[in-house]
């Protein structure tokens, strides 16, 4: 995978945001969203994780500025739409890497998910997808809040659709790809029962593939 692979149509909102000076001085680059503009579905990530400079390809969107690029969850998240059939635009709910202990990854805070927000909204607006599929936790209460809603518990909402009127499309929770196999099996799926579930749903609120 190189990053010729994932251009985006979209233009930066921001070259050099600095609306939160922890982000600001731990990341690499700015991780803005790739894919089709005019995509049926927008795939929303937490933040963009650590990455590996050093990697020949999936090296992150700490070091590629483009979302959905590490090695793990990246090319897991591609690689599941891509057996779906769909062709997603894929952003994150968080455009910088939220630096921990050690160059991990640490949550977000929710100062950091407001401060961001408006430009995942303009993203929203440009790409005008049919569903939203927030990957996890952060993602998923980063889509609420456009609706002034909080998030009341993550896990018992996974793949079920809520309508976002002000942003005119369907919100569909999924398991981030990092945890996935953690949680698949609570949720009483295996991993291609969790697909055909995802399959069905999309297929109801966007129709099959083009």
């Amino acid at each position: 995978m190189g990053d010729s692979l994932y251009p985006s149509r979209r233009t930066v909102l921001e070259a050099d945001c600095r609306r939160c000076p922890a982000l600001a001085d731990c990341r690499t680059r700015i991780s803005w969203g790739t894919g089709p503009t005019d995509a049926d579905v927008v795939v929303v990530g937490e933040a963009p994780g650590a990455g590996d400079p050093d990697a020949d390809q999936w090296r992150g969107g700490n070091h590629t500025g483009m979302a959905y690029t590490t090695r793990h969850s990246g090319r897991r998240i591609r690689a599941l739409f891509d057996r779906l059939g769909y062709e997603p635009y894929f952003t994150n709910a968080v455009k910088c890497f939220p630096g921990g202990e050690e160059g991990t990854n640490r949550e977000p805070t929710s100062e950091e998910r407001a401060n961001c927000r408006p430009y995942l909204e303009r993203e929203l607006d440009e790409v005008a997808p049919a569903v939203v599929a927030a990957t996890g936790k952060h993602a998923t209460a980063t889509l609420l809040a456009t609706e002034g809603r909080s998030l009341d518990g993550f896990v018992d909402r996974v793949l079920t659709p809520e309508r976002l009127p002000a942003l005119d499309t369907w919100l569909l929770p999924l398991l981030h790809p990092s945890y996935q196999d953690v949680w698949v099996a609570r949720l009483g799926y295996d991993d291609g029962a969790y697909e055909a579930v995802l399959h069905e749903t999309l297929a109801a609120l966007v129709g099959e593939p083009r």
